[in-house]
């Protein structure tokens, strides 16, 4: 058995953000949160925490593990510490209008490339760790084509999402844990 995991940055630690901000009672549940956009900025995800998490600490089980984001400012180190512990990383450019494009489709193609070149149905776990509703239709056809799909978000995740996917794996239970100290 072996590792696919593919996480979307941006979604991950946005909401992330979301979640602490009710975790520390500055929002009142999770759709304050998201109605108001009431962030907790200071939380940050520890992406060796993350990566342990997801694909675990056998080096030798992982196929791939990737993480897709738009291009933080030059003087940010988050891919470089991201590269160090042991995830592959795509970085696209925002658009004219300041936003991020093309990483949802870059998760989606990575993932359903890699389902035909490199992962066996039969014994390998795709993880995607995002939870917005574009990804159900790929997590439908891998699961439909015979692969273990795991699904690992926050708990206020897509709910056609988690259906779609083999196993929900809630992250919120992880909050402080992936919190970068």
């Amino acid at each position: 058995m072996a590792e696919l995991v593919y996480v979307d940055n941006s979604n991950l630690f946005i909401e992330g953000r979301r979640v602490k901000a009710v975790d520390t009672g500055a929002a009142n549940n999770i759709y304050d949160a998201m109605n108001n956009r009431i962030l907790d900025m200071r939380y940050k995800i520890d992406f060796g925490k993350l990566h342990s998490l997801l694909a675990g600490d056998d080096m030798s089980a992982i196929k791939r593990c990737m993480l897709f984001g738009s291009r933080p400012p030059p003087n940010d180190s988050l891919w470089e510490i991201a590269t160090r512990v042991g995830f592959e990383v795509r970085v696209v450019d925002r658009n004219a209008q300041n936003r991020e494009k093309k990483v949802d489709t870059g998760i989606v193609t990575a993932m359903l490339a890699d389902s035909y070149e490199v992962a066996e149905t039969d014994s390998d776990v795709i993880t995607l760790a995002a939870g917005d509703a574009d990804y159900v239709p790929p997590v439908k056809a891998l699961v439909q084509r015979g692969f273990t799909v795991h699904v690992a978000f926050w708990n206020h995740a897509a709910r056609e999402l988690k259906n779609a996917a083999s196993h929900f794996f809630g992250l919120d239970q992880y909050l402080n844990h992936l919190q970068l100290r």
